[in-house]
């Protein structure tokens, strides 16, 4: 249970913490990225520093590990995810996309506080859906850069997602088996998780 308390510790620490930064979504400060390291950099960033996106991965890892197939989910968000950035360096428009992103990371904290899960089809519908919402979004600071950025953003971007959906996963369910109870762990996370989405759901419609 301790672990899964330090989960909940933490995002709702760099909610505080972070929420200025992230709110400015740009790692290097509102420039884009012009060479690879600055690209690797901001791909490994943004999901972190963007709280609403933090909060996102964390869930995906956390709701992955209650199905057996939990390690092919979080990889399938992740790919969706880079779909999502695809089309918006592409140049789609996806209007309310924010205001979407932040309504999908109360969908998966709800999922947290129910305990009631889809069937595993039905999960991986669901995780490429937010995946794809939340590339798009994170897509914003890439869009229109050089080749050798963009590569590095995308491989940055997908290294330090699969990172932390696996380790909220791995953590989840060896929570899980050693202590059925932990249970209640999880719905804590989904607390914040979700209060996570809606602060930022208002702040969309308030701005």
């Amino acid at each position: 249970m301790i672990g899964m308390f330090k989960a909940v510790a933490f995002i709702i620490a760099w909610f505080v913490v972070m929420t200025k930064t992230a709110l400015a979504h740009h790692l290097m400060g509102g420039v884009m990225p012009s060479t690879f390291a600055q690209g690797l950099l901001s791909g490994l960033g943004h999901p972190v520093i963007g709280i609403e996106h933090l909060a996102a991965v964390v869930a995906i890892g956390c709701l992955a590990a209650t199905y057996r197939a939990g390690a092919w989910l979080t990889v399938a968000f992740v790919l969706a995810m880079m779909a999502g950035v695809g089309l918006h360096v592409r140049g789609t428009n996806f209007p309310g996309g924010e205001f979407v992103v932040a309504a999908s990371v109360v969908v998966l904290g709800g999922l947290l506080l129910s305990r009631w899960r889809p069937s595993a089809d039905v999960a991986l519908l669901l995780f490429a859906a937010v995946g794809v919402i939340h590339g798009y979004a994170l897509g914003e600071s890439i869009a229109g850069a050089e080749p050798a950025p963009l590569a590095a953003y995308f491989a940055g971007l997908a290294a330090i997602q699969i990172v932390i959906a696996n380790t909220a996963m791995l953590f989840t369910r060896s929570a899980l088996r050693k202590v059925p109870s932990e249970s209640l762990s999880l719905y804590l996370v989904g607390v914040a998780v979700a209060g996570v989405g809606l602060v930022f759901m208002a702040q969309k419609i308030l701005a």
